[in-house]
């Protein structure tokens, strides 16, 4: 499993290389640490966000790797969202982003 260094550099690396998401999100990693994404922008300062993500850092990288299903994450309490609405209309960026990050 990914450090939490290991991860912002790999979302680092992966906004950089795409299309930005247009709004701001902040994956709350449940104590394990934050990463927030504001543009091409990556950070692990705590801020306000237009959509937070609450997901352990094991399930983000199991999405990642198409092991676990988000909806089903959702359903399960696994993954929480601030906006579901905000979510929805970002699933393809942040899915292609995760994607790009989270598979080594």
């Amino acid at each position: 499993m990914a450090t939490l260094d290991e991860l912002t550099e790999r979302i680092r690396r992966a906004a950089a290389s795409g299309p930005p998401l247009g709004r701001s999100v902040k994956l709350d990693l449940r104590g394990e640490g934050l990463i927030r994404l504001d543009g091409q922008r990556v950070s692990n300062d705590d801020g306000p966000a237009d959509l937070v993500v609450s997901v352990t850092r094991a399930d983000l990288e199991r999405m990642g790797k198409g092991e676990l299903d988000p909806v089903r994450a959702m359903m399960t309490g696994r993954m929480k969202l601030s906006d579901m609405s905000l979510a929805l209309s970002l699933k393809t960026g942040i899915q292609a982003l995760f994607e790009r990050s989270v598979v080594p």
